[in-house]
């Protein structure tokens, strides 16, 4: 089944553990031989820093910008970087396999607004406002209850407000609820979840309650189903694929069928937390047999794996891109008549 994964941290890893292999081919979670090879189609890449390993947001910035560029330099004959649903299905007509660049921590921007315009350029398509840090946006996610309802700073607001005109997708998986709820506010966009589940069902402040789910999918935006087991079940033990299908199910049931996805968070955690016997992109069918036994139709999967993740690619991202060459077709239509 045709399918597309809204969050893995493998360039992270691949970055600092370069032993490891290469995007094409290595020992983590996800590479692209793998990928292909179950019938996915596209991926989004986190390029994921943690500004505690560094001095300062500045040279946090800096190391984005190198796993980016990271990226790049994977590209050939069979691999591209995309940044709209146009490229995603030229790409796949083209018989190249895409990847989709997102920065997992929004405070690299230091408070600088033209570095969300530089990191579009660049090819960056999605911005996780937050990781597990207070930064320029806002607050992270937290077990304290003052953090937890901190909204969004002022410049956080503008820089919604920017990626939307821009086309970037805006992510609140690791925000503040009170985040949260000044995206739903502020945001013209759907906003997406990129790696989150059901707080009802597991209750770590990285879920998401009922409320925030139906928002999201009110708004017409996605969240991404995420794999860890930490996420999926409060028991200290590895989670069953069962679990995977009930936060599924339970995401239809309050967002609605059209806002659910995959965000695997492959490589983001050891491999011994993934739920059991599914140990990386290429047991995926194990998901989809999950899916199948608990009740969920196969239209269902289908918008799961992919139909629903591409409706918002294309409605939200790279609007810049495609209104200049929408200008350059008019400009070399006038020229050629």
């Amino acid at each position: 089944m045709k399918w597309m994964d809204m969050h893995c941290d493998t360039v992270s890893e691949l970055f600092r553990k370069r032993s490891e292999g290469t995007l094409w081919k290595n020992k983590l979670c996800v590479d692209i031989e793998r990928l292909k090879k179950s019938d996915s189609v596209a991926q989004f890449f986190a390029c994921y820093v943690n500004a505690a390993e560094y001095p300062g947001w500045e040279e946090a910035f800096d190391a984005a910008e190198k796993l980016i560029q990271s990226v790049h330099e994977e590209e050939a004959k069979e691999f591209c970087v995309a940044g709209s649903g146009a490229e995603l299905e030229a790409a796949e007509q083209a018989k190249k396999y895409a990847g989709i660049l997102t920065v997992e921590e929004g405070g690299v921007l230091n408070g600088k607004a033209e570095r969300v315009e530089q990191l579009y350029e660049q090819g960056v398509r999605l911005l996780t406002l937050t990781w597990n840090y207070e930064n320029c946006i806002g607050s992270p996610n937290s077990r304290d209850t003052e953090v937890m309802q901190r909204g969004l700073k002022p410049f956080g607001i503008e820089v919604v407000r920017r990626m939307n005109e821009l086309g970037m997708l805006v992510d609140v998986s690791h925000l503040s609820d009170g985040g949260f709820w000044d995206c739903i506010r502020y945001s013209t966009d759907p906003i997406v979840a990129s790696h989150s589940n059901c707080r009802e069902l597991c209750r770590h402040p990285r879920n998401l309650t009922d409320e925030m789910l139906r928002a999201v999918g009110e708004k017409g935006g996605v969240v991404g189903l995420n794999f860890y087991s930490a996420f999926l079940t409060e028991k200290k033990e590895r989670a069953g694929l069962e679990m995977l299908a009930e936060h599924a199910k339970r995401m239809i049931r309050m967002a609605g069928e059209d806002a659910v996805a995959l965000g695997t968070d492959f490589d983001g955690f050891e491999r011994k937390d993934l739920p059991e016997k599914l140990e990386g992109a290429e047991r995926i069918e194990l998901v989809w047999d999950a899916f199948q036994k608990a009740g969920i139709t196969s239209r269902q999967t289908e918008k799961i794996a992919y139909g629903n993740l591409f409706r918002v690619i294309e409605a939200g991202c790279g609007k810049s891109a495609e209104k200049c060459r929408e200008k350059e077709d008019t400009v070399r239509g006038k020229v050629l008549w």
